[in-house]
């Protein structure tokens, strides 16, 4: 017995050499957010075209790791939305999103050039992204969020209220499937979601302040884009929302989400697939 585990531990690392690869490429698909202004993970509206790109190393046909960077835009309306509290409510944002990710991935079946061709995947990890949310006001100018402390963040009389930063982490997870095309070319689709460290992806997570004090304080702007439902039509123009009206849930972070298709180069693919067949590896991990 000792001999067999012995032989197998000389052989592990000769059959991941075996069988590595690289794999370099562009991925495509659309994108959503999932928070304060948009109850669903996947909505009704919202869909934002994202694109990126991706680096893969596959220690074996099983196991690899992967980093990647991707651009998208996420937005949302309480407009759009079907609830008549939030249509009361009558905020809305838009951001630009950065994100650069790296994570480890799974294939459940072993896919090789001379092997299987296809096999679903999962994978899991840590991201960096960067984001600005804004809105337009009543003349349609862009307006950026964050300096106006839209929830008293910066104000003396609410202390708790710390201004959010816009570099922020997410872990990424999801899964999908991949197939092999020729001896070059691999295909994916994937759904990844990522959940957040924030909930200020779009500028609302707590209750109001004193309207009052934060027009004094951080300037009409703010406190006209900190309450918005008075701009709805029939609604009470002079109607403000007391101090501690719940304007967002504060329990619950945001999320974002990728639905993609990657293409990647199979890099040791070309010229001389035996390569991959100079080590004799045990059946199991073929």
């Amino acid at each position: 017995m000792k001999r067999i585990l012995y032989t197998l531990a000389l052989l592990f690392p000769l059959c991941l050499q075996a069988q590595e690869h690289h794999e370099i490429g562009i991925t495509v698909g659309v994108s959503n957010y999932y928070g304060d202004l948009q109850p669903k993970f996947f909505g009704d509206y919202g869909y934002q075209p994202m694109a990126g790109i991706v680096y893969k190393y596959f220690m074996n046909p099983h196991i690899g790791i992967r980093v990647g960077a991707s651009y998208t835009n996420l937005t949302a309306a309480d407009s759009l939305s079907n609830l008549p509290n939030s249509q009361a409510r009558n905020l809305s944002f838009a951001t630009h999103l950065f994100e650069m990710h790296g994570a480890l991935e799974y294939n459940f079946l072993p896919i090789e050039i001379l092997r299987r061709k296809a096999t679903p995947f999962i994978f899991g990890g840590i991201a960096a992204f960067y984001f600005n949310p804004y809105a337009k006001d009543n003349n349609d100018n862009k307006i950026f969020l964050r300096p106006l402390g839209t929830e008293g963040q910066g104000l003396s009389m609410y202390p708790a209220r710390k201004q959010y930063s816009l570099v922020n982490m997410a872990f990424p997870f999801g899964g999908g499937a991949k197939f092999f095309i020729g001896k070059a070319l691999m295909v994916t689709g994937e759904v990844g979601f990522r959940y957040t460290n924030t909930d200020y992806i779009d500028d609302v997570s707590k209750s109001y302040v004193n309207l009052d004090s934060l027009g004094k304080y951080k300037g009409k702007i703010a406190k006209a884009m900190s309450y918005r439902g008075n701009t709805v039509q029939g609604a009470d123009k002079s109607y403000n929302p007391d101090y501690g009206y719940q304007r967002g849930d504060s329990k619950s972070n945001d999320w974002y989400w990728f639905g993609n298709i990657t293409i990647t180069v199979y890099f040791r693919a070309f010229g001389n697939p035996k390569e991959y067949l100079k080590t004799k590896c045990p059946g199991f991990f073929r």
